[in-house]
């Protein structure tokens, strides 16, 4: 499936203009990730382990590990445009309602905070208001369609403000967009207007409540599906864990991990299967 969707993709723009063709090609390469991350395999290394050690015979183009990162880090921009073309055709964009939400990325124990290396300059500390805690790293933001499908995300410094980031997280949206009391802010809402876009979230306690309690629980009750596509990335695909050493690499592993939920919403949809339930799609 992911094959016809990449070959589309690059038939007017080769990959490559020149020299010698990569032993193991860009859509194997692409397939090994999807199925790695589909396992819980999310490490370059544990990727190609496995594939290596279990499907040589499917992959004889394997080569050395080395190779095969490198490989996984020059498809980037390729794994970014599959993910689009795919959630294009689930119709992640174009749907009437959308469902916006964040969940923490911490690099390192709270405790080692102060003293970790890692990710300095880059990570910030920030609070995670649904577990109660403070932490020290970024914050993954998603936009979701109505059933789920991810059409646009981002992932920033802990401290940044979900505010701030969510303009660019709904380029091309239209439609009702549900969040939660973080963007609550009228300069937003107004700007978001104007691009077509309703801003709907749960007011404080202090602010004047106009709307009807049953539209606020029908508002409560759609929004729980963000709760589950989040709760799938982080518990099957592991997107609140950090196993990189760099920002670019940190971006990648999250859109790959972004990329194989949505292939795994596509690959239910033509199977006749609930879109949400990933459990046997790949064994």
């Amino acid at each position: 499936m992911s094959t016809i969707f990449f070959l589309a993709l690059t038939k007017s723009r080769p990959l490559r203009q020149r020299g010698p063709q990569p032993a193991l090609t860009d859509v194997e390469v692409i397939t090994m990730q999807i199925v790695g991350e589909f396992l819980g395999l999310d490490g370059d290394k544990n990727i190609w382990e496995y594939f290596k050690l279990n499907w040589k015979h499917y992959f004889p183009g394997i080569g050395d590990r080395t190779t095969f990162v490198k490989h996984l880090g020059n498809l980037w921009y390729w794994v970014q445009r599959l993910h689009a073309a795919i959630a294009g055709e689930l119709s992640a964009k174009s749907d009437s309602v959308h469902i916006t939400d964040g969940f923490p990325v911490p690099v390192c124990g709270f405790k080692r905070a102060h003293f970790s290396k890692v990710f300095k300059g880059d990570a910030a500390y920030g609070h995670c208001a649904a577990k109660g805690e403070t932490y020290y790293g970024f914050k993954g933001h998603i936009v979701i369609n109505s059933v789920g499908v991810v059409s646009d995300f981002a992932f920033a410094a802990a401290n940044i403000d979900e505010r701030d980031v969510l303009p660019e997280n709904v380029e091309g949206l239209t439609g009702k967009l549900l969040g939660d009391k973080g963007l609550i802010r009228p300069e937003l809402t107004e700007h978001l207007q104007m691009r077509g876009i309703k801003l709907e979230h749960p007011l404080r306690e202090n602010m004047r409540e106009t709307r009807s309690l049953a539209y606020l629980k029908a508002m409560k009750d759609q929004r729980r599906i963000v709760e589950t596509v989040i709760g799938q990335l982080s518990e099957r695909f592991n997107i609140e864990k950090v196993r990189a050493r760099n920002t670019w690499r940190l971006g990648l592993r999250f859109m790959r991990k972004i990329l194989a939920h949505t292939v795994g919403i596509f690959l239910n949809k033509k199977l006749g299967r609930p879109l949400l339930q990933l459990e046997g799609l790949v064994g």
